[in-house]
C-alpha cells in the first residue's frame, strides 16, 4: 500500500475548499446558496485592464516562457507603485520578486529559511495557510494571541515571557488584519520590528488589504527606518485591483533576502503569462480616484451587512478596513461553527466561522463584502422576513 508522507497528517483540506463543495452540493440540489463566506472580488479591474491584457496575448512572444524575476517593466511599476503609495524606495533591480500571487510566496519564503524544528511566530486569530505551511515544512508553530480588548496588536511583552526566542526563524504579521480589519499605527509596528531585530528574527509583512476602507496613511513594514535589514513584504493586486485569479502578487525586500527566495521560486514555476504582467502594469497605474471609487461601492456594502449583523445581534467595530466585517456573537455560549451552520441551513447564506481563523476566532464571525449591492439586500430580506 502507498501511503502519504507523515507530514500530510498535519494539515487537513483547507476550509473554504471543504464549504464549497458543500454549497455546490446544496446548489446541484436546487438550493440557491448566498456566499457572504469568502474574500472574492466581484468588481471588474480598472478600465483599460483587459484590453491591455487581450493586446499583449496577440503578440508573438506572448506565449513563451518568461523571466522567472518578471518582466523589467512589471518590476518598475512595481517600484512606482511602492513610492506613489507608501513613499518607500524600491530598487526594482534586485529588491522585488513578482509572484503567482502571494499565497505562493508564504510556501517560498517557508521553504527558503525554515528547517524541520525550526520556530515560527503565527497570529491567532491569523490567515490559516501561515500554519499549514509551517506544518508541511515540518516547523514548530508558536501562536501569539490577539485580542479584541487589545486591538488584535501583538503584545510582544507577553511574547517573550510566555517563550523562549531560541530557534525562531520567522515572525508573520499582517495589517491591516485578516481576518478582523485591526489597523496598525508606525509606532507599534516599529516595536514589532525592534522585537525582530533584537531576536533576529525574518518579520514578514503580509500587507494584501492596505488601500480598502483604509482613512488611515496606508503602511508598509519599510515606513519603518531599518526594517529592511530584517523585514521582507508580501503584497498582492488581488484585493486591490480585483484581480484575484489573475494570480498577481510580490514579495519585497533586500537583495539577499530576494535572491534567495527566487532561488525556491525557480524550482516551481516557470514565470508569469506575459499578457497577465502587462494588464498589472496598466492596473498599478491606477490611484486614488480607483481606489475612491472601489471604497464607495464597499462602503454601501459594509453599510448592509452591518445592518444583518445588528438584526443578528453582532457586534463590529466601525474603525476596521479591508473587505470583510468582522463580528462578535454576544451570546457567550452560541459556537460559532454551529451559528454559521444554521445560518446556512435556515436562510442559505454562507458566513464564516470566527473559529477557523485559531482559537481567538471563536465567538466571532466574519462577512465577505465580495457581492453586489442588490444580493447583500437579497440577503437582509431574507434574514429580516
Amino acid at each position: 500500500m502507498i501511503t502519504e508522507a507523515k507530514r500530510m497528517n498535519q494539515i487537513s483540506e483547507y476550509f473554504f475548499s471543504k464549504k464549497m463543495k458543500e454549497i455546490y452540493l446544496l446548489e446541484e440540489n436546487g438550493v440557491n446558496i448566498i456566499n457572504l463566506g469568502i474574500g472574492n472580488p466581484d468588481i471588474l479591474p480598472p478600465n483599460g485592464v483587459i484590453q491591455k491584457m487581450k493586446e499583449a496575448s496577440e503578440l508573438d512572444h506572448a506565449n513563451t516562457y518568461q523571466s522567472y524575476i518578471g518582466i523589467e517593466e512589471l518590476r518598475i511599476a512595481i517600484s512606482n507603485w511602492y513610492w506613489k503609495l507608501y513613499q518607500v524606495r524600491i530598487d526594482y533591480n534586485y529588491e522585488i520578486l513578482p509572484l503567482i500571487g502571494s499565497k505562493e510566496g508564504i510556501m517560498h519564503i517557508s521553504m527558503s529559511y525554515l528547517n524541520r524544528g525550526d520556530k515560527v511566530l503565527i497570529p491567532d486569530p491569523g490567515y490559516p495557510t501561515y500554519s499549514s505551511i509551517s506544518k508541511l515544512i515540518e516547523a514548530d508553530i508558536i501562536y501569539y494571541d490577539l485580542y479584541e480588548k487589545k486591538g488584535w496588536i501583538p503584545d510582544i511583552q507577553s511574547i517573550v515571557d510566555k517563550n523562549n526566542m531560541d530557534n525562531v526563524k520567522i515572525m508573520w504579521i499582517n495589517y491591516p488584519h485578516m481576518p478582523t480589519g485591526a489597523l496598525i499605527n508606525l509606532e507599534k509596528l516599529e516595536k514589532i520590528v525592534f522585537f525582530a531585530k533584537k531576536n533576529n528574527i525574518l518579520l514578514v509583512h503580509d500587507n494584501p488589504y492596505s488601500f480598502m476602507l483604509n482613512n488611515e496613511r496606508p503602511l508598509s513594514i519599510f515606513n519603518i527606518k531599518g526594517a529592511k535589514d530584517i523585514a521582507i513584504e508580501l503584497n498582492s493586486l488581488s484585493k486591490s485591483y480585483n484581480m484575484p485569479g489573475w494570480r498577481v502578487g510580490m514579495v519585497i525586500g533586500k537583495k539577499e533576502f530576494i535572491h534567495n527566495i527566487s532561488k525556491t521560486k525557480s524550482q516551481m514555476d516557470s514565470g508569469m503569462y506575459y499578457p497577465i504582467q502587462i494588464g498589472a502594469i496598466e492596473a498599478m497605474k491606477n490611484h486614488h480616484d480607483w481606489f475612491k471609487k472601489l471604497n464607495v461601492e464597499y462602503s454601501k456594502r459594509r453599510k448592509i451587512i452591518w445592518e444583518i449583523c445588528d438584526y443578528l445581534n453582532l457586534k463590529y467595530s466601525v474603525k476596521s478596513c479591508g473587505i470583510f466585517v468582522w463580528a462578535k456573537i454576544i451570546d457567550h455560549k452560541v459556537n460559532d461553527y454551529k451559528w454559521s451552520d444554521n445560518i446556512l441551513k435556515k436562510y442559505h447564506i454562507f458566513i464564516t466561522p470566527g473559529s477557523i481563523f485559531g482559537k481567538n476566532g471563536k465567538g466571532y464571525v466574519r462577512f465577505s463584502m465580495c457581492c453586489p449591492v442588490n444580493i447583500l439586500e437579497k440577503a437582509k430580506n431574507i434574514i429580516f422576513s
